[in-house]
């Protein structure tokens, strides 16, 4: 054997990970939350002990953060900043920033709260409980974040304001203007309906949890199916059976097991009794019951396939990463590059009013501070999973395991007691580091 050869081994494993086809990237990001994960459970199972032994098996046994209350609480608290993250990914392809997204999430959460609060039930007289409430004020926020968004790419595409710019007056603008309308008043107590949207509330329970559980396995299973056909089709090479099989089992394992996990976080004692209570029943001795899935976590799975399916199966989407790779092409071959920035930056808008829904109902009422350095968070996202600020790349799955990292080591941090100012200096550490690794990723890849 030729001593510059690598060991069998090693040919094996490139072999193998070459067949799936998985980006090294994605793996990187996905080696880097489970270590995340790990070394938390870890520290918390040490302080739990608060013993020296041997055994990391035991500290690991031990730990918080792996446990479904908590794994819970991220998932829910995950939500808004991911499905902005999503929306962001189309703005940086297309080489722009948007630093307003926290205080346009604010100002729609104003809207909202003070039609729930004060304009429908008793300037409109519909009454504390009427069933118009929540789709009203709901509509309401997302037209304001989709109008704000519009108005921001007109300033952007057609008056050639550079959006670091625009979108800087925005972040100072918006949430005042929020603040105004509220007159610096929390809004509150929310339509009940509406806060079923904050994922705390409003969950599936495990049995409803386990059909959708099942029938996303069944979905993600067809896609891959008819993707190998279509390829098949075209004329276009296919990944070897096994391998889809690998990559089908894969993801089935991932989303059985985050609704194995929702189900095992018990409804506490006391809050079952007054949904009991609530029906006019008794609760039975030892009667307990899992959440399941929350409904927020639905619409953000929606929300996922949707811009996905934008990103790749759409002429709008086509004409995003043509318009970041190179403008000036894509507006000689003829792209409306300003129209596209008044949809691009319109659909954020309309992601922040959606994500606003979600935010506000979580927390059950709209607080002046909602969504603050939420335009750190998402842009860290979307930066994190992948999105070149130079424009052009980026990917919608990457953004949201982008989210879930972020939200992963913020949680992770309050559990072992990390204080507010260390946590911002480690999330931009971890800003810094990834655009630094992208750079270096670029590099080798041999993309400008």
């Amino acid at each position: 054997m030729n001593e510059a050869s690598p060991p069998p081994k090693a040919l094996a494993r490139r072999s193998f990970l070459e067949t799936l086809e998985i980006d090294s990237r994605l793996l990187g990001m996905v080696a880097a939350f489970v270590v995340i994960c790990l070394a938390f459970q870890l520290w918390t199972g040490i302080r739990a002990m608060n013993a020296f032994s041997w055994n990391s098996f035991a500290w690991l046994a031990n730990g918080r953060f792996l446990i479904p209350q908590n794994v819970f609480n991220i998932t829910i608290q995950s939500v808004s900043v991911a499905i902005m993250a999503t929306g962001m990914v189309f703005v940086i392809v297309t080489r722009h920033i948007d630093l307003s997204v926290g205080a346009i999430l604010a100002l729609c959460s104003a809207v909202m709260g003070v039609l729930q609060v004060t304009i429908l039930p008793k300037v409109l007289g519909l009454g504390i409980a009427h069933p118009a409430i929540a789709p009203v004020a709901m509509m309401a926020g997302l037209a304001t974040g989709a109008g704000l968004g519009a108005f921001t790419g007109w300033l952007v595409g057609y008056q050639r304001i550079p959006s670091f710019i625009v979108t800087l007056g925005g972040l100072l603008i918006w949430r005042n203007l929020g603040w105004y309308m509220t007159d610096g008043q929390t809004q509150g107590p929310l339509d009940a309906t509406f806060i079923l949207f904050g994922g705390a509330e409003g969950t599936l329970g495990p049995s409803l949890s386990w059909v959708v559980g099942l029938v996303a396995c069944a979905l993600i299973v067809l896609a891959m199916m008819q993707g190998r056909k279509g390829k098949v089709r075209h004329g276009f090479a296919v990944k070897p059976l096994w391998a889809e099989g690998v990559l089908a089992g894969l993801a089935c394992a991932l989303v059985l097991g985050l609704v194995a996990v929702l189900n095992a976080y018990q409804i506490p004692a006391p809050r079952l009794k007054r949904m009991f209570e609530a029906k006019g029943e008794v609760m039975p001795e030892g009667y307990s019951i899992g959440f399941g899935l929350p409904i927020s976590v639905l619409i953000l799975v929606v929300v996922a396939i949707a811009m996905t399916v934008v990103a790749k199966r759409t002429r709008f989407g086509r004409y995003i990463f043509a318009t970041g790779g190179n403008p000036d092409a894509a507006e000689l071959s003829g792209i409306n590059t300003r129209a596209l920035t008044v949809k691009v930056f319109a659909l954020m808008g309309f992601l922040c009013g959606l994500s606003a829904i979600i935010a506000q109902a979580r927390l059950q009422n709209h607080t002046n501070d909602i969504g603050t350095l939420d335009e750190l968070r998402v842009i860290a996202a979307a930066v994190i999973g992948g999105t070149a600020l130079a424009g052009g790349i980026g990917t919608i799955h990457g953004a949201l395991l982008g989210a879930l990292i972020m939200q992963a080591l913020a949680s992770g941090m309050a559990m072992v007691g990390v204080d507010s100012p260390l946590q911002n200096i480690v999330v931009g550490l971890v800003l810094v580091m990834a655009v630094w690794i992208d750079i270096q990723y670029r590099k080798r890849r041999g993309i400008r």
